[in-house]
């Protein structure tokens, strides 16, 4: 038999524990004067600022940041159609990212009944050097998915002999088009609120997935 080449896809996934949480929290204000509003978001602020201090200071918050102030302005109509006075919000941004989901929960579930306060979205994340080792053992684990469909394939044949011609990230080979990215990482956040100002975190594991096409020349 002459020489066959055979493309094929190879995918591979993990799932891992997230290392970090990071959190977003707000605190909101509205009055008739902007002055007087934006006084309050900054007062009703300061607590957080010292919770968030404190708990860095003793290790459980890894870092926190609160770089994100906005004022406006809206005119709210009444039940007549006539516009009335401006009414002005402010809002002050902070994100804290904490090692340990139950630190996360019980910071939560403290700061969560102050006044003016929050809560947004966690984001569960890997750091920096976990996410690329596990970035490079799943995409070569994809590559050497791969590598057994094309054996498989070439001993169906009755081919012995196989040469690697090509490998690319999904996509590139078979369309000539941009790749999707390669790793996904995904996490999700629970939480569960009961008659008490309490939450619960749990963080889900983060899938980190790799698929690659590859050809071969078989003989």
């Amino acid at each position: 038999m002459s020489e066959v080449t055979i493309t094929v896809r190879g995918e591979h996934e993990e799932r891992v524990a997230p290392e970090r949480a990071t959190i977003r929290v707000s605190v909101r204000a509205e009055g008739p004067e902007r002055a007087t509003t934006v006084d309050t978001a900054m007062r009703l602020a300061e607590p957080l600022r010292a919770s968030l201090s404190a708990r860095k200071e003793a290790g459980t918050v890894r870092e926190w940041s609160s770089q994100n102030f906005s004022v406006r302005a809206e005119r709210p109509w009444n039940a007549d159609g006539k516009r009335l006075a401006p009414v002005f919000y402010a809002s002050i941004d902070f994100t804290a990212t904490f090692d340990e989901a139950s630190e996360l929960s019980i910071w939560i579930s403290d700061v969560s009944s102050w006044d003016g306060v929050e809560v947004g979205a966690v984001d569960w994340h890997l750091t920096a050097e976990t996410a690329a080792r596990i970035e490079r053992e799943v995409a070569a684990a994809a590559v050497g998915v791969a590598v057994s469909r094309a054996q498989a394939y070439a001993g169906a044949l009755g081919l012995e002999e196989m040469t690697p011609i090509e490998i690319a990230d999904a996509g590139l080979i078979s369309s000539g088009q941009p790749p999707a990215p390669m790793m996904k990482a995904r996490g999700a956040m629970a939480f569960s609120a009961d008659s008490a100002p309490s939450m619960e975190y749990e963080p889900e594991e983060i899938v980190v997935s790799a698929t690659v096409e590859a050809r071969f020349a078989a003989r």
